[in-house]
């Protein structure tokens, strides 16, 4: 069986579980990290021979929308899967199903399926270092599992996750007064004092928005993955909208439990 480790991963977290897990199923798999623009205007096609084990950040509960054309152009015949979601520390509500759902749809079987925890990507503080040494560790457990499942069985039958169909809403946050905060024109801004033009920025953008000449420039669309603002060496970008980060601080107070993985086999 062909491995790929597949991942939407502008923070890093994503792509280290899924490719733990990968690992643990066998040393000698492949990666295609499709968090930069260019990579997603490919196709992929895989065989009966090939299991994939595909990662994707929670984004409201839900699968990024962002991802949702290129996700289509992945291409199973008879092909195995094992769908990963990654959210901070909130909840992942219908994102695991609606990943699974579109893999099944394109022509996979999904043998298991996993919801994993990582640092928000809005904050410094929830979920902080996460994934940690015992995320890793489940992770890596899960991949066994997985591993066994393979060499134990050639039948495969579908995993039943958690998650409801139809798919519900996108989650909207609302302030304490109960009025949806709308974040989605949100984009973040740049100290131009210090600002050294190093491209940093504009390279990690998943979505190609920032502009390579002038980083202040936000040219397209802003998902609110925070890497412009994380790998920043000089802590030029930030945001400051007010509903953008009364969310942030709302979050921070009310999940402050410790979430764990949840796995499906």
């Amino acid at each position: 069986m062909n491995i790929t480790a597949m991942c939407f991963s502008p923070n890093g977290n994503t792509k280290k579980i899924v490719c733990t897990i990968a690992k643990s199923i066998n040393e000698n798999f492949k990666i295609i990290d499709f968090t930069l623009p260019q990579i997603r205007e490919n196709e992929y096609k895989f065989s009966s021979k090939d299991l994939i084990v595909i990662g994707v950040p929670v984004y409201a509960g839900r699968v990024p929308n962002v991802l949702l054309k290129f996700l289509d152009k992945i291409k199973g015949e008879d092909s195995l899967c094992v769908p990963v979601v990654v959210y901070g520390n909130r909840n992942y509500d219908d994102a695991l199903i609606e990943l699974k759902t579109i893999l099944e749809n394109n022509g996979f079987c999904a043998i298991a399926g996993g919801a994993f925890v990582a640092q928000h990507a809005f904050s410094k503080i929830l979920a902080k270092n996460r994934p940690d040494s015992e995320d890793l560790a489940k992770a890596n457990d899960f991949g066994k599992q997985i591993a066994d499942k393979l060499n134990t069985s050639h039948k495969f039958k579908s995993v039943k996750v958690n998650g409801f169909t139809p798919i519900r809403e996108y989650y909207k946050p609302r302030d304490r007064a109960g009025n949806f905060i709308n974040i989605l024109k949100v984009k973040p801004k740049t100290k131009t004092e210090l600002c050294d033009n190093c491209g940093i920025c504009a390279n990690a953008c998943p979505m190609g928005s920032i502009s390579k000449e002038n980083p202040s420039e936000i040219k397209g669309i802003c998902i609110k993955c925070c890497a412009c603002e994380k790998k920043c060496p000089t802590g030029a970008k930030y945001f400051d909208d007010e509903g953008y980060l009364y969310h942030k601080t709302e979050l921070e107070l009310e999940y402050t439990r410790r979430a764990e993985p949840e796995i499906f086999i």
